[in-house]
């Protein structure tokens, strides 16, 4: 999984042997991403089944449908990127599935996040200006708003789009960046490299992780000050569920960043010789990050009480009526308008 760290295989001729003592982390990591690919694949699929076609269509159902779109699109990927690591991080599947994987990959990463942000502010001025939220959070706005997490994930995933290819050497076929393809100097292919890449995990750190995690703990923070304030605290329940959700983020991301981060920082020795402990934290903490796209259907999906009801009335339902009974408000009209903003997104907290 390391072609997906800020970090390409090194430059004096791909990855070392792992010692014996780190096999047991490697097999740790590809059983923690088989899991993930197995309830992210079954717990998203449910999600974009009922959000997408069960549920009438509001603003919390569009974010979730986009949310689950995108890990689920992520987790289709795994079981190529788990391949890779069994095989040292070669690549077997040529330069097409090379280039289609890692640009999935990217944008659905950066898709996420940038979703979770958009769904902690949607929360956030929901509880803090009900009246405004009422009067203009409506279908039509929700589906422009949402386009813009996905424009951005676009934007940083151009480099991948261009510069990620198969490379082959005398060790074997790798996915991975190519920043210089105009020189075969082996220096002038470093300095390129070092240069672009350290730029890249820095934005990667900074726009990929911080403004994010700084966003929904800003938000959820002032909606939990907002639940204080008016007494619901005794309930405890969506105080939790907020709380959970920013651990979750922090636990599953933060471990990866900070190593990537490390890795930016030391990017010179990592691209001439990629240590194999090194390359086992990557995969390690990697696996521990790709975990979060199964966790997003249960902390934001499946604690909600309206969404939950409607699974378990429509599992044994068939398409006909799932196709017919959900005909109720899909046009330009505010949502939640049977009830203030800010007790409903509390509710369905």
């Amino acid at each position: 999984m390391e072609t997906n760290s800020s970090l390409p295989v090194n430059l004096s001729g791909g990855i070392q042997p792992v010692p014996s003592s780190y096999a047991a982390l490697n097999i740790f990591s590809l059983v923690v991403s088989g899991v993930t690919f197995v309830l992210s694949i079954l717990g998203n699929g449910l999600v974009i089944w009922v959000a997408g076609f069960r549920m009438t269509r509001t603003v919390t159902t569009i974010s979730y449908l986009n949310l689950a779109l995108a890990d689920f699109s992520f987790s289709v990927t795994l079981p190529f990127l788990m391949t890779s690591q069994v095989m040292g991080e070669q690549w077997p599947f040529g330069w097409f599935l090379c280039k289609l994987i890692m640009t999935v990959v990217d944008i659905n990463l950066f898709g996420s996040v940038f979703l979770i942000s958009v769904i902690a502010l949607d929360r956030c001025i929901c509880v803090l200006h009900p009246v405004w939220a009422q009067n203009h959070r409506t279908v039509g706005l929700a589906k422009k708003v949402i386009i813009g997490p996905w424009i951005l994930a676009l934007l940083f995933t151009l480099p991948v789009i261009i510069r990620v290819t198969t490379i082959t050497n005398q060790v074997g076929t790798f996915c991975t960046f190519n920043f210089s393809p105009w020189t075969t100097d082996p220096q002038e292919k470093l300095e390129v490299a070092v240069t672009m890449l350290r730029l890249r995990g820095i934005i990667r750190f900074i726009i990929g992780f911080s403004m994010p995690m700084s966003t929904v703990a800003i938000c959820y923070g002032l909606v939990a000050a907002k639940i204080h304030k008016q007494g619901l605290i005794k309930s405890s329940r969506p105080l939790r569920v907020l709380s959970s959700v920013v651990a979750a983020f922090f636990i599953c991301w933060f471990p990866y960043q900070l190593v990537a981060l490390i890795g930016t920082i030391r990017i010179r020795e990592h691209l001439l010789n990629m240590t194999p402990g090194f390359g086992v934290v990557i995969n390690v903490t990697s696996a521990l990050a790709f975990f979060n796209s199964c966790l997003n259907p249960m902390l934001y999906v499946f604690v909600g009480q309206d969404f939950r009801e409607r699974l378990i009335h429509s599992l044994p339902a068939s398409l006909e009526r799932a196709l017919s009974e959900d005909s109720g408000q899909t046009s330009d009209t505010p949502a939640n308008s049977t009830s203030p903003p800010s007790n409903a997104e509390l509710n369905a907290t």
